[in-house]
């Protein structure tokens, strides 16, 4: 078996990979035969050979302008945008509300990142982040979708995605935690794929010990080839949706705990518009802010790293002031089921990305592992979002980060998207609930609201009486937690 797969390394020039054969114990022999046969190095090699080209994205952006676009009910800004075609509040709540009562929707979460940003050495998803109750960024998640099956009356099935460094401790952890009331058969749990880095200057797959490869996820674009891969029995995680009638996935990333997962009003509007990938977006607060941009080219949409974005294009207004390029993304997403089921069919859905980074590798002549203090390696990345210019109308949904968005991405201590801004972006939420239910929330007071008790403030109105008052750290939960 080794000379076989020696001879096929060799006509890549990868043949370097059993170096230290003679040296592994035969464990670690058959671990690294099954990484190298889990790679394709001729797809390595066309990566490698076409890592100068530049990003389609440069070709797109003097043709970019703003998507079709509608305003989700709590964004206060009044700048206009395009709707593919007028779709009013009540109308897009009625809809979104009809499909869930329906038990078409069933749920993504991309929880393949680990804590190591701030300091956190397990899953992120793990992270307590609650400003009151110290729940973690899972329960958060989880308890949503327990409401949701609970309000319309069947089980959604909930997809975790999760990374090769992520898996054994989120299984272990949603096993301890009882899934945090979901049903286990409504819990599919499964792992994307990975990449091998290879060496910024040959090519060569970079060995990260004697007898392993240097991998790292494939990115959250590695969802779509993970969800249709087929397990043991021939059956692949998105047949399971298929058998239980799903027809829309709801997508969203772990670090976000403000997220409204299976939003009725985000729904309506991705069905009346008749759109196959519609996605959340914020307007960005100045024209180089750091996110992906969403814009339509040629009726069709596609993201544009802002690194990828050229000034000159970034700046350009309209004639009222506001940015011609204002859609920023914040991963979350409502997909199709049938668009996920034929994109995956295809191998070039979604493209691969180059990130040049810094890797721990294996010194071949010296046997020791080497930290670089530079750039030594090419890393290869697929990313969701490159599937829009696959759908068909598709289109995006304004939201407000108050009430939509605060990602834990920094350590303790930075000035944004750390723990200490996310449970106060939290708080403030929640503070803002109780308010609109004529509840008294004294300032500094820090309050929290389980979904299990309400998700909105409107049922927050009918659970709380008018003038009730909120002035030592409380948490609202449902009596059955």
């Amino acid at each position: 078996m080794k000379d076989i797969i020696l001879n096929d390394l060799k006509q890549y020039g990868q043949e370097h990979l059993f170096t230290f054969w003679d040296s592994l114990s035969d464990a670690e022999q058959r671990e690294l035969l099954d990484q190298i046969q889990s790679i394709d190095f001729a797809l390595i090699a066309r990566l490698y050979e076409h890592r100068n080209t530049p990003a389609e994205s440069l070709t797109l952006a003097d043709r970019a302008s703003d998507p079709p676009a509608y305003k989700f009910s709590t964004v206060t800004d009044q700048t206009p945008c395009k709707p593919r075609k007028p779709v009013s509040v009540e109308e897009a709540v009625s809809a979104g509300n009809d499909v869930l009562r329906r038990g078409k929707v069933g749920v993504i979460l991309v929880a393949g990142g680990q804590g190591t940003r701030l300091g956190f050495p397990h899953p992120k998803g793990m992270y307590p982040i609650a400003p009151v109750s110290e729940a973690t960024l899972f329960q958060f998640h989880f308890e949503k979708v327990l409401a949701a099956s609970q309000r319309y009356g069947y089980h959604i099935p909930y997809c975790i995605m999760t990374s090769s460094a992520t898996h054994h401790e989120t299984v272990d952890f949603l096993e301890q935690k009882n899934y945090f009331g979901l049903r286990k058969e409504d819990v599919f749990i499964f792992c994307q794929g990975t990449m091998p880095a290879v060496s910024l200057e040959t090519g060569k797959v970079l060995l990260d010990s004697k007898g392993g490869i240097a991998l790292s996820p494939d990115g959250h674009g590695g969802m779509l080839a993970a969800i249709a891969r087929k397990n043991e029995n021939g059956i692949s995680v998105l047949d399971c949706l298929r058998q239980r009638g799903i027809e829309y996935l709801f997508y969203n990333q772990v670090d976000n705990p403000l997220v409204r997962i299976c939003s009725p009003e985000f729904l309506g509007y991705h069905l009346l518009s008749g759109s196959e990938s519609t996605s959340q977006v914020i307007r960005k607060r100045f024209p180089t802010d750091k996110v992906g941009n969403i814009v339509e080219v040629d009726g069709r949409l596609y993201v544009i790293e802002y690194s990828d974005l050229p000034e000159e294009v970034a700046r350009k207004t309209n004639s009222d002031g506001s940015l011609k390029i204002w859609a920023g993304s914040i991963a979350v997403h409502l997909f199709n089921a049938s668009l996920l089921d034929r994109t995956s069919k295809i191998a070039t859905s979604l493209p691969f990305h180059i990130a040049r980074k810094k890797v721990p590798f294996v010194d071949l002549a010296t046997g020791e592992r080497i930290k670089p203090d530079k750039e030594n390696a090419i890393k290869f990345e697929r990313f969701i979002f490159d599937l829009l210019p696959s759908a068909d109308n598709a289109v995006v949904v304004e939201v407000d980060p108050p009430n939509h968005y605060a990602p834990l991405k920094n350590a303790s201590g930075s000035p944004s998207d750390s723990p200490e801004t996310v449970k106060r972006d939290l708080a403030a939420m929640y503070a803002d609930w109780l308010r609109k239910a004529d509840a008294v929330v004294v300032a500094e007071t820090p309050v929290e609201i389980s979904p299990l008790f309400a998700d909105s403030p409107e049922t927050v109105r009918q659970k709380i009486e008018k003038g009730t008052v909120f002035n030592t750290p409380t948490y609202l939960k449902s009596s059955t937690q």
